[in-house]
């Protein structure tokens, strides 16, 4: 780009920052001489900013005083913090962190005097055009047949930052779509989709397909957004369009192994599914592989969506799939 971000700003707080998108997010901004401070749970080790040359605070987003303190000082921020979960003993948490918790950055920053955010939704905000029509900014949300408690929490989490958008106050909505790469450390859905095929071992893929993003693409999004986005708007950091199979096949390209060659009907993984998540509150009180509500939200339809508006909007930009896949594929086989 022609100018620097640093003609923008100079000291980001950024929650969320031990994330996946987000240390990708403080990586960007460090590469840009931008001074980072990352608010974290006095919980996390954040094992992704290690050697990394930030100033790391502990607090909760969901509490107002270590908000305040987090904020001090700073002229930028990246709120990426959510709860991503597939099920949960205390399902209400989520709405805790990614409702209430967005509230409480977002008071906070405007109180503290900032001008503008980036709010880091998701494409579970968007809402779904049938068959392999795909969808952007303008279609509103419309899974409410779908019970899955972390898509419901992302869009009334988006609501409440929106609906603090002023002249004043500008808050710039990204939304992610499905992203993948290097240090995916818990890893991500995607992450374990490669490092699973990667094996060479996984008997089928689902039906449908997703819209898969190059973190690094992502994360170069959330910077642009922040000095060319315009307040009150949301834009889609997504990538390529694919089908479960072609992902899976472009792995298989990358990992010199086989590709699967069955695709499972969604009601044969929805019954997996939901014998995992039996299994889960009665037997193991572990995360389960998969639920019936995230069958629901990603399996059997195409999660495909544009990023015209961003790349004409912000400059993005996305890497082809075969490079993104290659890069993810050898981290995860350096692991």
């Amino acid at each position: 780009m022609s100018h620097t971000y640093r003609e923008h700003f100079q000291h980001a707080l950024v929650t969320g920052g031990a994330g996946f998108i987000g240390s990708h997010v403080v990586r960007r901004l460090l590469a840009e001489g931008i001074r980072v401070r990352c608010l974290v749970l006095p919980s996390d080790p954040a094992p992704a900013l290690r050697g990394l040359d930030v100033e790391i605070v502990t607090g909760d987003i969901t509490d107002p005083v270590s908000v305040r303190s987090a904020l001090d000082g700073v002229d930028m921020l990246f709120h990426l913090a959510a709860i991503y979960a597939l099920w949960l003993p205390r399902p209400e948490k989520m709405f805790d962190v990614n409702v209430l918790g967005t509230r409480v950055v977002l008071d906070e920053a405007r109180a503290a005097g900032l001008k503008r955010v980036v709010y880091t939704s998701s494409i579970a905000a968007v809402g779904y055009l049938p068959g392999r029509e795909i969808s952007d900014e303008r279609v509103g949300y419309n899974d409410w047949h779908i019970d899955n408690d972390y898509v419901l929490s992302k869009y009334i989490g988006e609501l409440e930052a929106l609906a603090r958008n002023t002249p004043e106050f500008e808050v710039v909505v990204v939304n992610p779509s499905l992203p993948f790469g290097e240090n995916d450390l818990a890893p991500t859905p995607t992450g374990r989709l490669i490092r699973d095929a990667m094996s060479g071992k996984v008997p089928f893929v689902a039906e449908g397909g997703f819209n898969a993003a190059d973190v690094r693409d992502v994360a170069e999004g959330h910077l642009l957004a922040s000095v060319k986005g315009v307040g009150g708007e949301r834009y889609i950091l997504g990538g390529h369009n694919v089908t479960y199979a072609e992902f899976a096949q472009a792995i298989a390209r990358a990992a010199h192994t086989k590709a699967p060659k069955l695709v499972a009907p969604t009601r044969f993984v929805r019954m997996f599914a939901h014998l995992s998540e039996l299994a889960a509150e009665h037997v193991t009180h572990k995360p389960p592989t998969m639920t019936p509500s995230s069958v629901d939200y990603m399996s059997g339809r195409f999660l495909w969506f544009s990023t015209d508006k961003a790349e004409r909007e912000l400059g993005y930009t996305k890497r082809a799939l075969d490079d993104a896949v290659s890069s993810s594929v050898a981290w995860f086989a350096g692991q």
